[in-house]
Order: structure tokens, then C-alpha cells, then sequence
């Protein structure tokens, strides 16, 4: 089962494990890089928790998943609607101040990264602002029915650089919000004007 069949399955408690997790310090951090009113692309929304937050505080909100399931349960949570494009779909130009990916990326297979990197890259625009967060680790494959892709904070440094076009602001750890027993690295990285 892959990623956005494993969401449609089980959206309801992947909803009801994630709507309420506090958020709120690591949204400051990405939100410290805009201005009231941007543009935000909430990639990979699920329960659209952040969505609502950032809706909330007065930006330009644009929820996007793949999974129709949990993008039905995002809507209803948020009032607003959510794009239902697979990353490897998206065909956005210097469209977004700023992209959110909380865990969005965790299921990309490394040897699909470099290419849904390039789409999230030209959906940002000159100057704007990219969070992402991945499990800490070196592990890829299989695990409870889902595929992950780990990474260690020196990769994803590597794998932002090699980009050429993002600019890395900051990487750091922290434990799981939901207290899980599982390390996450996060970055924030700017796109090069």
C-alpha cells in the first residue's frame, strides 16, 4: 500500500492522533520569515491543523494532500478548500512566500527526493521561505505498512545544497509532539533571488 492509499485508509485517526498536536513554536520559527498577509503552501495538510493556525493569524493559505480521504476531513476541519495534487504533480512557479512541509516529505523514496525538491523549490518564490522536517535517522524502507525515508541533519544539508538553489537558514532536533519515541531534524532555508 503506498502513501496516499495508507492516508485515504486510516484518515480519520491520523486526523484524530494530529489535529491537536502543538505546533504553535515551530510555526513562530517559520513564520518569524513573513509578513502578514503571504502566501503559504501547506504541503502534505493532513488534518490541516497548521492550515487553520496559519489562516487564523491572517495569511494566504493554500492546503494541498493527495489523500482524498484526509484532504475531506482537512476541508471540514478548516473551511478552507485543499488542492488535491500528488508533489509530483505540482506545476507551481514563484507562487508561495513561504512552504510549510511538517513530515510532508518523510514517504518520498530518496531516489524520487531530488525531483519533488525541484518542485517545491519552483513553487516558492525569489526570496521565500521553505520549512521541512524528516524523522531523524539513516533508515529507508518499510515500517507499519509505510514507506519512510529517514535523515541525519549533515543529509539534509547535503541534499538542500545540492539543490543550488536554496539557501539554509537553520537546522535543528527535537523530540515528536504527539511523544512519540522518535527524533526529528527540521531546516528552514530560504530560495536564492
Amino acid at each position: 500500500m503506498d502513501a496516499i492509499d495508507y492516508y485515504n485508509k486510516y484518515a480519520s485517526r491520523i486526523f484524530e492522533d494530529t489535529v491537536d498536536q502543538d505546533m504553535g513554536e515551530l510555526r513562530k520559527k517559520f513564520l518569524a520569515n513573513l509578513e502578514e498577509g503571504d502566501t503559504i503552501l501547506d504541503l502534505g495538510c493532513g488534518s490541516g491543523r497548521d492550515s487553520a493556525a496559519f489562516y487564523e493569524l491572517g495569511y494566504d493559505v493554500t492546503p494541498l494532500d493527495a489523500a482524498e480521504e484526509m484532504a475531506k476531513l482537512a476541508e471540514i476541519h478548516t473551511g478552507l478548500d485543499v488542492l488535491r495534487i500528488a508533489y509530483e504533480d505540482m506545476e507551481f512557479e514563484d507562487v508561495f512566500d513561504g512552504i510549510w512541509g511538517s513530515g510532508a516529505l518523510v514517504h518520498v523514496p530518496a531516489r524520487e527526493m531530488e525531483d519533488i525538491l525541484e518542485k517545491v523549490t519552483d513553487a516558492l518564490c525569489q526570496g521565500g521561505t521553505l520549512y521541512l522536517s524528516f524523522r531523524k535517522g539513516d533508515f529507508e524502507g518499510f515500517e507499519g505498512g509505510l514507506y519512510y525515508n529517514d535523515y541525519t541533519p549533515e543529509g539534509i544539508e547535503r541534499m538542500l545544497e545540492d539543490t543550488r538553489r536554496l539557501n539554509i537558514r537553520e537546522i535543528w532536533e527535537s523530540g515528536d509532539p504527539g511523544g512519540d519515541d522518535v527524533q526529528w531534524v527540521h531546516v528552514l532555508a530560504r530560495k536564492i533571488a
